[in-house]
Order: structure tokens, then C-alpha cells, then sequence
């Protein structure tokens, strides 16, 4: 019977920690996936939901720290959105320019 109790043990430890080990690199990848949502927004042209999909990665990156690059990556992106936004937003001001399209 001690013998079984034994066995058990290491292994309940080994299957313990292994879903520990799943659940925090998981938890890890919230910035990445944020980020793959935002290029899928900037890609088809919503660019404000992009800019609040990009800040919400960035938000998660900085909680991880880990991901320093992804950091830099993510604030270059909002800085161009910003950028293209300003620029677009002032054809919408100017009189007599209609969109095509």
C-alpha cells in the first residue's frame, strides 16, 4: 500500500506542475493574441478599432515584461495609426473633397 502512495505522489507533483506550467505560458500569449487581432483590424481598414486593440497589447505586454520587443512593435503600430487617422480625418475636414468608394 506505501508503495502505491509512493508512485502516486511524484506523479500527482509532476501533473500538478505541468498544468501550472500550461496555465502561465498561456496567459503569456494575451498580448500576442491582442496584437494578431489588431493587424486583422488595421488590415481591413478599421483603423480606431485597431488603435484600441493595440492598446490593450500593449497593456498586457507591460504586465508580462518579458516581451520588450513586442512592447517597441506595438507602440511604432499606434504611433502610424495615429498618424494615418490625423491624416485621413483631415480630408473629412476639408470642404468640397467627397471619398470615393
Amino acid at each position: 500500500m506505501s508503495l502505491y502512495i509512493l508512485l502516486i505522489i511524484p506523479l500527482l507533483i509532476v501533473i500538478i506542475s505541468g498544468r501550472l506550467y500550461f496555465v502561465r505560458k498561456r496567459k503569456r500569449n494575451i498580448p500576442v493574441v491582442l496584437f494578431v487581432e489588431a493587424l486583422r483590424n488595421e488590415n481591413d481598414g478599421h483603423f480606431k478599432e485597431a488603435v484600441f486593440s493595440y492598446e490593450r497589447a500593449l497593456l498586457e505586454a507591460k504586465k508580462n515584461r518579458s516581451q520588450k520587443y513586442l512592447e517597441t512593435r506595438i507602440t511604432e503600430k499606434l504611433k502610424i495609426l495615429h498618424s494615418t487617422i490625423n491624416y485621413e480625418n483631415s480630408f473629412h475636414s476639408l470642404p468640397g473633397i467627397t471619398k470615393f468608394g
